[in-house]
């Protein structure tokens, strides 16, 4: 019958579980949502090893033979390559609502209202807080988590093992995203800022004709009941602009992979 109870079969499974587990867990590991400092590293490391228990299942991904020699380790750096380039341009279009309100918080002069960041562990505006939880609440409504999964299983027909170079194309497309990003900061915060500087040129102009009021005290009080009117006004607006963000995140993701 030529039964054999050896343990060679299931070392080499675990060998190749472990080095597509590599990928999957640079792009979580990157990504804005997955690679949170909040999330505990055991949840990443569940995360990573169900998602490529999945992908060894359904993908014919065949790992080197020998992972700790020399060809073995450059095939795990161009996993790696691959994994954090995916996760790193999410990173960038979830960038985009932080520095929205770096300026809407400056315009206002709230920038000395800030909290730690859960996403990166440091400090930023607490407006900022609220458009990334707003942020991560429509990319988890929308499903985003589950087509960035499958982008990333999708990477393995584009880059398969050991053919995982970007490319200088790729690279610059993906150094390109960060303008993307900076335009969509700048949607964001357009329609308040404009508010906020009707509002200090209103408030300069009434300081100079009357003299004796006093400028900081006329004007910061003006500048804040300003902004969040002009922020309870654009609240509607506001969920399309973030999803417009998630679809412009996926997108650009896609975009790394496509043949």
């Amino acid at each position: 019958m030529n039964l054999t109870f050896g343990f060679g079969p299931v070392e080499a499974e675990f060998w190749r579980w472990l080095f597509v587990m590599t990928r999957i867990g640079a792009a979580l590991f990157a990504a804005p949502f997955f690679g949170a400092a909040a999330v505990p590293p055991q949840v990443r490391v569940v995360v990573t090893g169900a998602v490529a228990a999945m992908a060894c299942a359904w993908l014919p991904i065949t790992a080197p033979a020998a992972l700790l020699s020399l060809p073995g380790l450059l095939a795990v750096a161009g996993e790696v390559l691959v994994g954090l380039a995916l996760g790193f341009v999410l990173q960038l279009a979830f960038a985009a609502p932080t520095i929205a309100a770096e300026v809407i918080g400056a315009g206002m002069g709230m920038s000395i209202a800030s909290a730690a960041d859960p996403q990166t562990g440091a400090h930023s505006p607490a407006l900022g807080q609220y458009y990334g939880v707003v942020l991560v609440l429509v990319f988890l409504g929308l499903g985003g988590h589950l087509l960035f999964i499958r982008l990333v299983l999708e990477s393995y027909t584009t880059f398969p093992p050991g053919h995982t170079w970007l490319g200088a194309e790729r690279l610059a497309a993906i150094a390109g995203f960060g303008s993307q990003m900076f335009l969509t900061a700048l949607a964001i915060a357009l329609p308040v800022t404009l508010v906020l500087l009707a509002v200090q040129l209103a408030a300069g102009v009434i300081s100079r004709s009357a003299p004796s009021l006093n400028l900081f005290a006329l004007g910061l009080p003006a500048g804040v009941l300003a902004g969040l009117a002009a922020l309870i006004v654009s609240a509607p607006l506001t969920g399309d602009l973030m999803a417009d963000v998630a679809t412009q995140a996926l997108t650009s993701a896609e975009t790394v992979i496509a043949k």
